[in-house]
């Protein structure tokens, strides 16, 4: 730090006691040094596939849902194709993801629609219906259950991301709030919850195909619900080999 205030001549941190904060200088350098830092990393990218016989990195973000039951196998497609491409998970809410990738720390996102930023590139890739979830040997209502069987005695997923926000959207389409019994920040939680006979719930399917020995009982609800969910990359990202790679194996992905 001495040195680069040496070579900028100005005072980049000010100290009172033991505690230190950025000058104004310093405070006008941080957008700057953020987006040097970026050009570095997207450099480093674009050079790992010819760096030691390398393929290359690939840094995605996902929420909860998509990185069990989506991403391993469209990476383990990409793997098939590239076996030395590296490929990093992070897992986080979509706030959060969209924010790495404005800042050039992740390169790709899979997140719930909608998403949206002046920088962001988002494409809908996979449409995921919403099911009504009971315990096994529950009586379904005939063509599914609808908003006013639901209303109060579901289990839904906190308030604040996009899937509860879908599903929210589907009880106020019919007029109605949800009343859920509890609330939980995880699917597979939930899933448990149900299949211990403590309530109902309205899950994404993807995170239902293996339901494990049949202890759920799923249906469509009535109307029928989907949310859509998108992969997010910035608009100017420097498309490697190993990024193409991903993107075609979550394009062809197929539950």
């Amino acid at each position: 730090m001495k040195l680069l205030e040496q070579r900028l001549g100005v005072r980049l941190i000010e100290r009172a006691g033991r505690r230190a904060q950025p000058s104004p200088a310093g405070a006008e350098l941080l957008p700057h040094a953020r987006r040097i830092i970026g050009e570095c990393a997207a450099t480093l990218e674009a050079m790992a596939p010819y760096k030691d016989g390398a393929a290359g990195r690939v840094r995605i973000g996902s929420g909860g849902t998509a990185s069990i039951h989506l991403l391993p196998r469209a990476i383990a497609a990409a793997k098939k194709r590239m076996s030395g491409l590296e490929i990093t998970v992070k897992i986080g809410n979509t706030d959060e993801i969209l924010r790495d990738i404005e800042a050039n720390a992740l390169d790709l996102a899979v997140v719930t629609l909608p998403a949206s930023g002046r920088s962001l590139e988002v494409e809908p890739f996979y449409e995921d219906e919403l099911l009504a979830v009971a315990p096994r040997g529950s009586n379904m209502p005939e063509g599914g259950p609808d908003a006013a069987f639901l209303q109060q005695k579901v289990m839904m997923l906190y308030d604040g991301g996009n899937t509860r926000e879908t599903t929210d959207g589907w009880f106020a389409a019919a007029g109605l709030k949800a009343e859920p019994v509890m609330e939980f920040g995880s699917v597979e939680a939930i899933k448990e919850l149900v299949a211990a006979g403590l309530g109902w719930s309205i899950l994404p399917s993807l995170a239902l195909r293996r339901d494990r020995a049949g202890y759920l009982a799923t249906s469509p609800v009535k109307p029928r619900l989907v949310r859509q969910l998108g992969i997010v990359m910035r608009r100017d990202k420097h498309l490697t080999r190993g990024l193409r790679e991903v993107v075609k194996c979550l394009r062809e992905f197929k539950a």
